[in-house]
Protein backbone atom coordinates (compact mmCIF):
# COMPACT_ATOMS: atom_id res chain seq x y z
CA UNK A 1 0.00 0.00 0.00
CA UNK A 2 1.40 3.37 -0.99
CA UNK A 3 2.13 5.98 1.63
CA UNK A 4 0.04 9.13 1.19
CA UNK A 5 2.04 12.13 0.09
CA UNK A 6 2.45 14.98 2.52
CA UNK A 7 0.22 17.85 1.61
CA UNK A 8 2.02 21.10 0.79
CA UNK A 9 1.90 23.70 3.50
CA UNK A 10 -0.40 26.57 2.75
CA UNK A 11 1.01 30.03 2.95
CA UNK A 12 -0.71 32.85 4.77
CA UNK A 13 -3.93 33.70 3.03
CA UNK A 14 -4.20 37.24 1.74
CA UNK A 15 -7.40 39.09 2.51
CA UNK A 16 -9.07 40.89 -0.33
CA UNK A 17 -9.39 44.62 0.30
CA UNK A 18 -12.81 45.88 1.24
CA UNK A 19 -14.51 48.75 -0.57
CA UNK A 20 -13.68 51.15 2.24
CA UNK A 21 -9.99 50.10 2.17
CA UNK A 22 -9.92 50.71 -1.57
CA UNK A 23 -11.44 54.15 -1.11
CA UNK A 24 -9.02 55.05 1.68
CA UNK A 25 -5.92 53.91 -0.25
CA UNK A 26 -6.68 54.69 -3.89
CA UNK A 27 -8.58 57.90 -3.33
CA UNK A 28 -12.03 59.33 -3.16
CA UNK A 29 -13.44 61.62 -5.83
CA UNK A 30 -14.58 65.03 -4.61
CA UNK A 31 -16.91 66.54 -7.18
CA UNK A 32 -15.86 70.18 -7.37
CA UNK A 33 -14.21 72.69 -9.62
CA UNK A 34 -13.36 74.98 -6.71
CA UNK A 35 -9.63 74.84 -5.98
CA UNK A 36 -10.00 76.49 -2.56
CA UNK A 37 -12.53 73.87 -1.43
CA UNK A 38 -10.33 71.05 -2.76
CA UNK A 39 -7.28 72.38 -0.91
CA UNK A 40 -9.19 72.53 2.38
CA UNK A 41 -10.68 69.05 1.99
CA UNK A 42 -7.29 67.56 1.10
CA UNK A 43 -5.66 69.28 4.09
CA UNK A 44 -8.32 68.09 6.54
CA UNK A 45 -8.37 64.49 5.25
CA UNK A 46 -4.59 64.25 4.81
CA UNK A 47 -3.24 60.96 6.12
CA UNK A 48 -6.70 59.38 6.21
CA UNK A 49 -8.16 59.51 2.72
CA UNK A 50 -6.54 60.63 -0.51
CA UNK A 51 -8.84 63.01 -2.35
CA UNK A 52 -8.86 63.91 -6.02
CA UNK A 53 -11.24 66.28 -7.73
CA UNK A 54 -13.51 65.90 -10.72
CA UNK A 55 -15.58 68.75 -12.09
CA UNK A 56 -19.09 67.90 -13.25
CA UNK A 57 -21.75 70.21 -14.64
CA UNK A 58 -24.54 69.12 -12.33
CA UNK A 59 -27.93 70.84 -12.45
CA UNK A 60 -28.56 73.63 -9.94
CA UNK A 61 -30.92 71.98 -7.47
CA UNK A 62 -33.26 73.75 -5.08
CA UNK A 63 -34.55 72.71 -1.68
CA UNK A 64 -33.16 72.07 1.78
CA UNK A 65 -29.40 71.57 2.07
CA UNK A 66 -29.68 67.88 2.98
CA UNK A 67 -32.04 67.18 0.08
CA UNK A 68 -29.73 68.95 -2.37
CA UNK A 69 -26.70 67.02 -1.08
CA UNK A 70 -28.44 63.66 -1.45
CA UNK A 71 -29.59 64.36 -4.99
CA UNK A 72 -26.22 65.73 -6.09
CA UNK A 73 -24.12 62.88 -4.70
CA UNK A 74 -26.46 60.25 -6.13
CA UNK A 75 -26.39 61.84 -9.57
CA UNK A 76 -22.61 62.30 -9.48
CA UNK A 77 -22.04 58.66 -8.49
CA UNK A 78 -24.16 57.53 -11.43
CA UNK A 79 -22.18 59.71 -13.85
CA UNK A 80 -18.79 58.66 -12.43
CA UNK A 81 -19.91 55.05 -11.91
CA UNK A 82 -18.15 54.94 -8.56
CA UNK A 83 -17.81 56.40 -5.07
CA UNK A 84 -17.70 60.16 -4.65
CA UNK A 85 -18.51 63.03 -2.32
CA UNK A 86 -20.26 66.29 -3.07
CA UNK A 87 -20.51 69.36 -0.88
CA UNK A 88 -23.05 72.08 -0.30
CA UNK A 89 -22.59 75.03 2.01
CA UNK A 90 -25.10 77.44 3.47
CA UNK A 91 -24.79 80.74 5.32
CA UNK A 92 -27.86 81.22 7.47
CA UNK A 93 -28.92 84.49 9.12
CA UNK A 94 -30.90 83.97 12.33
CA UNK A 95 -32.73 87.29 11.85
CA UNK A 96 -34.00 86.01 8.49
CA UNK A 97 -34.96 82.54 9.72
CA UNK A 98 -32.10 80.80 7.98
CA UNK A 99 -31.94 82.74 4.73
CA UNK A 100 -30.08 82.99 2.39
CA UNK A 101 -29.02 79.46 3.34
CA UNK A 102 -27.90 77.30 0.39
CA UNK A 103 -28.50 80.22 -1.99
CA UNK A 104 -25.68 82.29 -0.50
CA UNK A 105 -23.50 81.76 -3.59
CA UNK A 106 -26.09 83.47 -5.79
CA UNK A 107 -26.27 86.42 -3.39
CA UNK A 108 -22.48 86.57 -3.21
CA UNK A 109 -22.14 86.63 -7.00
CA UNK A 110 -24.86 89.23 -7.51
CA UNK A 111 -24.48 91.74 -4.65
CA UNK A 112 -21.10 90.92 -3.08
CA UNK A 113 -19.93 91.31 0.52
CA UNK A 114 -21.29 94.83 0.92
CA UNK A 115 -24.70 93.87 -0.39
CA UNK A 116 -24.96 90.88 1.92
CA UNK A 117 -24.13 93.13 4.88
CA UNK A 118 -26.85 95.58 3.83
CA UNK A 119 -29.40 92.77 3.96
CA UNK A 120 -29.03 92.84 7.75
CA UNK A 121 -28.98 96.63 8.19
CA UNK A 122 -32.60 96.64 9.34
CA UNK A 123 -31.97 94.02 12.04
CA UNK A 124 -30.31 94.21 15.45
CA UNK A 125 -29.37 90.54 15.24
CA UNK A 126 -26.38 89.88 12.97
CA UNK A 127 -25.76 86.36 14.25
CA UNK A 128 -25.46 83.60 11.69
CA UNK A 129 -24.27 80.06 11.26
CA UNK A 130 -22.27 78.37 8.53
CA UNK A 131 -23.50 74.94 7.52
CA UNK A 132 -21.61 72.37 5.45
CA UNK A 133 -23.24 69.23 4.10
CA UNK A 134 -21.30 66.44 2.40
CA UNK A 135 -23.11 63.76 0.46
CA UNK A 136 -21.27 60.45 0.03
CA UNK A 137 -22.49 57.83 -2.43
CA UNK A 138 -20.71 54.49 -2.98
CA UNK A 139 -21.94 54.20 -6.54
CA UNK A 140 -24.99 53.71 -8.76
CA UNK A 141 -27.90 52.21 -6.86
CA UNK A 142 -26.57 53.13 -3.42
CA UNK A 143 -28.34 55.48 -1.06
CA UNK A 144 -26.28 58.60 -0.22
CA UNK A 145 -25.08 59.22 3.34
CA UNK A 146 -25.05 62.75 4.73
CA UNK A 147 -22.43 64.39 6.97
CA UNK A 148 -23.01 67.85 8.42
CA UNK A 149 -20.98 70.43 10.29
CA UNK A 150 -22.07 73.76 11.75
CA UNK A 151 -20.18 76.78 13.07
CA UNK A 152 -21.91 79.70 14.78
CA UNK A 153 -20.78 83.28 14.28
CA UNK A 154 -21.89 86.66 12.99
CA UNK A 155 -21.86 88.75 9.83
CA UNK A 156 -19.34 91.61 9.83
CA UNK A 157 -17.89 94.15 7.41
CA UNK A 158 -15.48 92.37 5.07
CA UNK A 159 -12.01 91.85 6.53
CA UNK A 160 -9.19 89.82 5.03
CA UNK A 161 -8.73 88.41 1.52
CA UNK A 162 -11.95 88.32 -0.48
CA UNK A 163 -10.89 85.39 -2.64
CA UNK A 164 -12.88 82.58 -1.02
CA UNK A 165 -16.62 83.12 -1.09
CA UNK A 166 -18.03 84.79 2.02
CA UNK A 167 -15.09 83.99 4.33
CA UNK A 168 -14.29 87.70 4.72
CA UNK A 169 -17.69 88.56 6.25
CA UNK A 170 -18.14 85.60 8.63
CA UNK A 171 -16.60 85.88 12.10
CA UNK A 172 -16.88 82.63 14.09
CA UNK A 173 -17.88 82.82 17.75
CA UNK A 174 -14.92 83.04 20.10
CA UNK A 175 -12.63 84.71 17.55
CA UNK A 176 -11.86 88.31 16.64
CA UNK A 177 -10.90 87.35 13.10
CA UNK A 178 -13.06 86.41 10.14
CA UNK A 179 -12.62 83.08 8.38
CA UNK A 180 -10.52 84.93 5.78
CA UNK A 181 -8.14 86.30 8.44
CA UNK A 182 -7.61 83.07 10.34
CA UNK A 183 -4.60 80.83 9.86
CA UNK A 184 -5.63 77.98 7.54
CA UNK A 185 -5.02 75.27 10.13
CA UNK A 186 -7.02 77.17 12.74
CA UNK A 187 -9.89 77.73 10.33
CA UNK A 188 -9.94 74.06 9.29
CA UNK A 189 -10.10 72.99 12.94
CA UNK A 190 -13.23 75.03 13.71
CA UNK A 191 -14.97 75.52 10.38
CA UNK A 192 -18.27 74.02 9.26
CA UNK A 193 -16.35 72.13 6.57
CA UNK A 194 -13.82 70.76 9.04
CA UNK A 195 -16.55 69.57 11.40
CA UNK A 196 -18.45 67.82 8.60
CA UNK A 197 -15.26 66.10 7.42
CA UNK A 198 -14.50 64.96 10.97
CA UNK A 199 -17.82 63.08 10.92
CA UNK A 200 -17.00 61.66 7.48
CA UNK A 201 -13.55 60.52 8.67
CA UNK A 202 -15.07 58.74 11.66
CA UNK A 203 -17.53 56.98 9.37
CA UNK A 204 -14.74 55.64 7.17
CA UNK A 205 -12.62 54.61 10.15
CA UNK A 206 -15.58 52.80 11.76
CA UNK A 207 -16.37 51.02 8.49
CA UNK A 208 -12.76 49.91 8.15
CA UNK A 209 -12.81 48.42 11.67
CA UNK A 210 -16.08 46.63 10.91
CA UNK A 211 -14.69 45.19 7.67
CA UNK A 212 -11.58 43.90 9.47
CA UNK A 213 -13.77 42.14 12.02
CA UNK A 214 -15.22 39.85 9.34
Amino acid sequence: MSTPKELPKLGKLKAFPSMVQIEMTTGLVFVTGNKNKLNEVQAILKGVIDVESHKLDLPELQGKTEEIAKQKSKLAAEILNGPCITEDTALCFNAMEGLPGPYIKWFQDSIGHAGINKMLDGFDDRSAYALCTFGYCRGPGHEPIIFEGRTNGKIVTARGPGTFGWDAIFQPDGYEETYAQLDKDVKNSISHRGKALDVLKKYFEDREHQDKAY
